[in-house]
């Protein structure tokens, strides 16, 4: 067994870390932009009119394709800009995750034999590369700092206390 020092010299390690640093940084900015587009330049409303009123003619009530379509720029924009500083990362690729299903379920909705491996396949196995390695790996994220400020303070703590 190797001690932590060792591991963190590892490169395995460290590759790990520059492929989740890459894998955060590419699907963050696919993210990001396009919620950046949606809410400022498009706008929320228009994204919803625009985007999700088509699936009025479905089962789905109008109020929810209104409600969805208004949210999704405002998620993509924050959940990306997270993704990319690598805070929250996890509560952020969920959410990333959720609009990638309701993109899916749309798309499928209103054309069953829909080809989405050129939208959703590649943004789901960036979302999924970063929700399944191991946070440790992450250390080029804000999470990992905030993980190792933490664990020193509360170490430094246990310490003060017992003497």
């Amino acid at each position: 067994m190797c001690s932590s020092r060792e591991a963190n010299l590892n490169p395995n390690h460290i590759n790990r870390s520059w492929a989740l640093l890459f894998a955060r940084l590419v699907v963050g900015l696919i993210f990001f932009m396009a919620g950046f587009w949606k809410t400022f330049q498009l706008g929320p409303l228009e994204h919803a009119r625009k985007y999700f009123l088509p699936f009025s003619d479905t089962f789905l009530p109008t109020w929810s394709l209104w409600a969805v379509g208004v949210v999704i720029p405002f998620v993509e924009l924050i959940a990306g800009a997270l993704v990319i500083l690598g805070l929250r990362i996890r509560d952020a690729s969920v959410s990333l995750g959720l609009v990638l299903a309701v993109v899916t379920f749309g798309h499928l909705l209103k054309e069953p034999l829909y080809e989405f491996h050129t939208h959703v396949i590649p943004r789901l196995i960036l979302v999924l590369f970063i929700l399944v390695m191991p946070r440790e790996d992450d250390k080029f994220s804000i999470d990992y700092v905030l993980n190792r400020w933490r664990t020193r303070t509360a170490g430094a703590g246990v310490d003060g206390a017992s003497t």
